[in-house]
């Protein structure tokens, strides 16, 4: 993934998806061996709705983030150079949309499922994600667009 001999990247060092989808499946062995529901049976299935609506957000906002990127020509990926910032579709709203939408992929799956654990994983995960690759992010577009990003920093939040 990163190439220590490129310097023009965020030097991020692992694959943010394998984050999340590493907390939901470890959030799932715990649901099997210690099953602890979110929700109620009386309320499991307004929860398990919620959680596909959730999800299905979550799915929506990550591609229209990587489609901003590919309309602007630069990668989506943290290790390859970036060659432009994106300030359309949702990162207009949020600076992180492809991790937000993960983040609600993740929590509306384990919504879904009615289960707590996946739920509780997530707190890591976006603990990970924050300081392993967003802060490295951050400091290479920084350095990379100067003001540029500083102005955008200013105006849009980091997640919502």
């Amino acid at each position: 993934m990163s190439d220590s001999s490129n310097s023009d990247s965020a030097g991020v060092r692992i694959f943010p998806p394998a984050v999340f989808l590493g907390g939901l499946l470890v959030g799932y062995v715990l649901h099997w061996f210690w099953p602890v529901p979110i929700a109620s049976p009386a309320w499991s299935l307004v929860v398990r709705i919620v959680g596909i609506a959730i999800a299905l957000l979550g799915f929506a906002i990550m591609f229209a983030a990587l489609a901003a990127f590919q309309r602007a020509g630069t990668p989506p990926a943290p290790w390859e150079p970036t060659t432009k910032l994106t300030f359309e579709g949702p990162y207009r709203f949020t600076r992180n949309p492809m991790y937000f939408g993960m983040g609600l992929i993740l929590g509306g799956l384990a919504l879904a499922g009615n289960a707590l654990w996946p739920l509780i994983a997530l707190v890591p995960v976006i603990a990970i994600i924050r300081t392993q690759v967003i802060a490295r992010e951050e400091h290479y577009l920084s350095i990379k667009f100067g003001e540029a990003y500083r102005e955008y920093k200013a105006r849009v939040r980091r997640w919502i």
